[in-house]
């Protein structure tokens, strides 16, 4: 007999779940994380030295790529603007993973701990734990600040901890995950980077890979139940999610650590069109599968505009 949905699951606009194909993905996925695991503090040779002269994220993904302002940067100060702008984007996955495993941890909350799928929610809590460790012990070894999202954003983040449920909780996810896991599935081969930076680029994207399946497993399985006003609501929920984390990823405070007037440089940034392409390709499979299942449209669209994300 199937396993009665949970009230959390009824809540969630969850009532077409299919338990036992939940369970049998599951499965693989907790097997993928017995056989492909890694523990940063031991596959990352943090004592290395870093190679001089390599940039620290791929150059053309830096915001001011190809305008007038990084022409008149120096070879050696457009190597530290990628220095600090990765350390800003990690400091931002580093703050949205500390939301992810309370996510996560309040979403087992009610559920069955035999199920297969809540133990593999509670084996992701373990990955990301350590996630946060080996982007934190990154951000320190390049010598650059945790940045972080701006005060208001980071406010922002406690709410959105706090109510975030159903199918908008698991695409804000995918939205940190899959926009971020693009630029290092790049950089990881990109021999003109760090090879500390392209290390932890590669055992995130390893393990990510198993976490953005269970999202948007979970997306497919909790959207179809929605009705009308539900579904407006999970819009706008994501959009909102979405425009905070994507806007957060470049503190303006990055451009003033290479001699820059950080307002100034912002606003090339945001208007610079090879800048506004880079952020619509980290994003483009993400979109297509977000609006495949309807929670993109609506007056909330909008915001997705204005992230530059469409």
């Amino acid at each position: 007999m199937a396993a009665k949905p949970t009230l959390f699951d009824r809540n969630a606009g969850s009532a077409r779940v299919d338990h036992a194909e939940r369970e049998k993905t599951a499965e693989r996925l907790l097997n993928s994380s017995a056989r492909n695991s890694y523990d940063p503090e031991l596959e990352i040779d943090w004592a290395a030295p870093l190679v001089e002269g390599k940039y620290f994220m791929v150059p053309e993904r830096c915001t001011l790529y190809g305008t007038a302002l990084w022409d008149s940067l120096s070879q050696e100060q457009r190597i530290e603007l990628s220095r600090h702008e990765i350390a800003s984007i990690a400091s931002v996955g580093l703050w949205f993973e500390i939301i992810l495993i309370e996510l996560l941890a309040r979403h087992t909350y009610n559920l069955d701990p035999t199920r297969r799928y809540v133990q593999y929610a509670l084996t992701e809590i373990g990955d990301e734990c350590r996630h946060t460790v080996m982007f934190a012990r990154m951000i320190e070894r390049i010598g650059c600040p945790a940045y972080g999202p701006q005060p208001l954003v980071h406010a922002l983040g406690r709410v959105f901890k706090a109510v975030a449920a159903g199918p908008s909780m698991f695409a804000g996810i995918l939205v940190a995950e899959e926009v971020t896991d693009t630029l290092q599935r790049e950089a990881m081969n990109d021999e003109r980077v760090q090879p500390l930076v392209r290390m932890v680029n590669r055992i995130h994207v390893l393990e990510e890979a198993r976490h953005v399946r269970y999202a948007r497993e979970e997306v497919r399985r909790r959207t179809p139940g929605l009705g009308r006003i539900e579904l407006a609501y999970h819009r706008g929920m994501l959009a909102r999610t979405a425009f905070m984390v994507v806007r957060s990823l470049i503190h303006p405070d990055v451009y003033r650590a290479v001699g820059l007037d950080p307002e100034v440089a912002r606003r090339v940034a945001h208007g610079n069109p090879h800048h506004r392409e880079t952020v619509r390709w980290s994003a483009a499979k993400l979109v297509a599968f977000l609006d495949g299942q309807g929670l993109i449209g609506g007056q909330s669209k909008r915001l997705w505009h204005a992230a530059r994300l469409i």
